[in-house]
């Protein structure tokens, strides 16, 4: 319970999926923790399940002020800043190179990569006032080894693999820590309207998906947020521009 204890932490893309693990997690370790998504209604109501612990502020990561307000409505609640979990992302079009559209490459870059960029500015000067911390950055196993397919995501998450490596030596001296999470196929949301695009048969394309990884199953969103608890305490206060994988031995390959 006390791992975090006295810590604040904002994490994006927290109404669903891993970011609602995140923050739940977060939350049972000691931190308190501002939810910060589009997706009002799920992320109101978990954030209302924790009471004065838990505040959620609305903002879409692909607008600079949205964030910029939520980072600044995140310190005026809980009085600082300690952890920053980049959570928020979209799979975006499943085409090959050659047939995608410039909107469509560019609303994935806009989450995936503008949003980590947008997030990890405002909270800077946060972070330094509260003494240092840690920003936890989502990338993926596609962020490590690629795939014939989704070219945009793949893109953004090797994008924030090398963000996170660039920001963890600019940020040293200040104590502060960034780290990249590398998750093979988790089941949430995301990845279920994925399987479900494949056509067929949903139950045998999880299947196969699950056999991909050498312990035979796809992850939990707990499997995930676990991690992202070590990196937001100061167990993994010798940790920064790492890549922590997380993906049932996916790229083991």
């Amino acid at each position: 319970m006390d791992r975090l204890s006295g810590k604040v932490a904002l994490v994006t893309g927290a109404a669903m999926g891993i970011g609602a693990a995140c923050v739940r997690r977060l939350l049972e370790a000691g931190a308190r923790v501002a939810l910060v998504d589009l997706h009002d209604g799920p992320g109101q109501q978990l954030a209302a399940e924790f009471g004065d612990a838990a505040r959620y502020f609305h903002a879409d990561v692909s607008v600079e002020a949205e964030v910029a307000a939520a980072v600044a409505a995140t310190v005026a609640a809980f009085g600082r800043l300690d952890v920053l979990v980049n959570n928020a992302g979209i799979a975006g079009a499943n085409k090959p190179t050659h047939e995608l559209s410039e909107a469509e490459w560019d609303r994935v870059q806009a989450i995936n990569v503008k949003g980590v960029f947008f997030c990890t500015k405002h909270a800077i000067a946060p972070l330094r006032a509260a003494g240092g911390g840690s920003i936890v950055n989502l990338s993926s196993i596609y962020g490590l080894v690629g795939a014939a397919d989704s070219p945009p995501y793949h893109a953004s998450k090797g994008a924030v693999r090398l963000m996170s490596k660039t920001d963890a030596m600019l940020y040293a001296a200040d104590r502060i820590r960034v780290n990249s999470i590398h998750p093979g196929f988790i089941w949430t949301p995301m990845v279920e309207q994925h399987i479900a695009s494949m056509g067929g048969d949903p139950a045998q394309h999880r299947r196969e998906t699950g056999a991909l990884h050498p312990l035979g199953h796809m992850g939990e969103p707990d499997d995930i947020a676990w991690g992202v608890v070590y990196l937001a305490s100061d167990e993994s206060k010798f940790v920064t521009g790492s890549e922590l994988v997380i993906d049932g031995g996916y790229t083991c390959r």
